[in-house]
This record gives C-alpha cells, structure tokens and sequence, in this order.
C-alpha cells in the first residue's frame, strides 16, 4: 500500500491532505508539533479509514527534529511515496517589527526543511524510481508582501529547479499555489483578513484534491481556481513597481479599514429594517 508522510498535518491543508490520502488508501506518517493533536487526528482518521497511521512529533526549525523527519523518509523497510511538505505559518507585523530570531525560526520552517527533506525524500525516490513531492508554495511568492513571501518565491522557484532535475527518473515535484484558503492559518498568525470577499476564498477540500490530482499528472505547478491562475499570470507578468505597490506590508490594514467600513454599513442597513428598535429602549 502507498505510504504518505505529511507535515503541519494537524490543522489547515495538512489536515485536508491527510483525511484525502487515507480515504485513497494510503497509509500515513503525520508530521506536526503538537503531538496531543496529532493523536487525535491519527484516531479520528483511523475510526473512518482502514489504513495504517504512524505519528511523529517535531519541530521542523529544530534541526534534530528535522533530521529525524528525514531518515524517516529513507526507512526502506516502510518506504514513502509521496511526500507533502505543508508545515509552515505567519508572523505578525512587519519585518523590523518582530525579532530576528522569530524571522529565523520561520524560515527554518518554510525554507531549510523543504530543502532538507526534498533532498532525502527524492535521493530514495530516484532510486525506487517512483513517487511525488508536493511542496504547498503560495500565490504570495508572486508578491512583495514580507519574508513570508519571499520564503514562497523561494519554495517555488526551488520546486520547479527539482522538478526539472527529476524528469525522467519517475519522480515528480509539484508547487501548489494556493491564494486565500479558509484554514486557521491567518487566525493563528492573527492577521485581520475580514476585508476581502467571500469570492476570494477557496475551501481546503477543493484545493487538496486539485494538487493532488496535478501532482498524479506530474504538473509542475498546481494553482486551484481560474481566477487564482489568472490572477497569478498577472502577479508574475506585472511591472514590478506596481506589484511593490499593491502588495506592500499595508496591506493588512487596509484590508482593516475595509473591515471597518463594511461593519458599518451593515450597522446601517439592520437600522433601516429594523425601526422599533430606538436607541432610548
């Protein structure tokens, strides 16, 4: 039976990917840093799916942690086959306003274990000749919107870079670019993103299983939704002056005010239906 390992898979995407892959059969190894959560995803998918669950507790920007990782990515005994690299998340404020050493540990996270586990799970893969990477990028690469995208920029350049090294062998690399995704990602990272409009989010479910149907193509880029493909055409192909402008750190508080305004435009519209309610009731 194929055999997936997955990290960040208690919450968001990873959580997505594993529920998908063990209703495909696969037997899984779920990588995360909360080892309470990661039990309990491992029974709730075992209580649903016949499959094989083994769970390991690491910090990826640890680097002991993430060593372990990678030699379990070259246990020939219980081989893996595909390989989701999604463990990531964000930091609040701007760059000068958090310290160096949260910048670090992130791009531990979002950089050097992509790298490190990249590197072991292709060099066993070549050799089987057979099985995938997906590495879960974002649509932020394609902008200048802090160290966050910058890291994404970096883990699709460098999946396309793997993915052309690989043909051939019967290994594929795929980038998934995803834009807004209703995750707990920008909850835990508390960034305020009520400003945007429903049309701009995607569900977890229809962009795992888009990756996970690009990668059994061998696509190189996986980019779920039409608008998010042409929106990310034109992020890629725009002048990078206007790119600087529209995705600047203020983003988030202008997403801010557009909360705000829309908070207060439904505070009008419910006075205008409802007129029995007087302010001196």
């Amino acid at each position: 039976m194929a055999r997936a390992l997955v990290t960040g898979s208690t919450a968001g995407l990873g959580l997505e990917f594993a529920w998908q892959l063990a209703g495909t059969g696969h037997d899984l190894v779920l990588v995360s840093r909360d080892e309470r959560r990661l039990r309990a995803v491992a029974e709730q998918i075992r209580h649903v799916h016949d499959v094989d669950i083994e769970v390991l507790r690491a910090d990826l920007s640890v680097r002991e942690d993430l060593d372990h990782v990678a030699t379990k990515l070259t246990d020939p005994v219980a081989p893996i086959s595909l390989l989701v690299n999604n463990a990531g998340y964000g930091l609040r404020g701007r760059f000068l306003e958090v310290g160096v050493a949260d910048h670090e540990k992130q791009m531990d996270t979002l950089i050097r274990a992509v790298l490190v586990l990249s590197h072991a799970a292709a060099r066993v893969m070549v050799q089987r000749r057979c099985g995938a990477i997906i590495n879960v990028s974002s649509l932020a690469g394609y902008t200048a919107a802090g160290p966050y995208a910058a890291s994404k920029s970096w883990v699709t350049v460098f999946t396309e870079s793997l993915a052309t090294e690989l043909r051939g062998t019967g290994v594929t690399a795929t980038a998934l670019l995803p834009g807004f995704v209703a995750t707990e990602f920008h909850q835990r990272a508390a960034i305020n993103v009520e400003g945007l409009p429903r049309v701009t989010w995607l569900k977890a479910p229809f962009v795992v299983e888009q990756a996970l149907r690009d990668a059994a193509k061998g696509h190189v880029l996986s980019i779920p939704s039409v608008k998010y493909r042409a929106a990310g055409e034109v992020s890629r192909l725009a002048p990078r002056r206007l790119v600087r402008k529209l995705t600047s750190a203020s983003w988030e508080a202008e997403l801010g005010q557009r909360a705000l305004r829309r908070s207060r435009r439904r505070a009008s519209r419910r006075k205008l239906h409802a007129p029995w309610q007087r302010e001196d009731q």
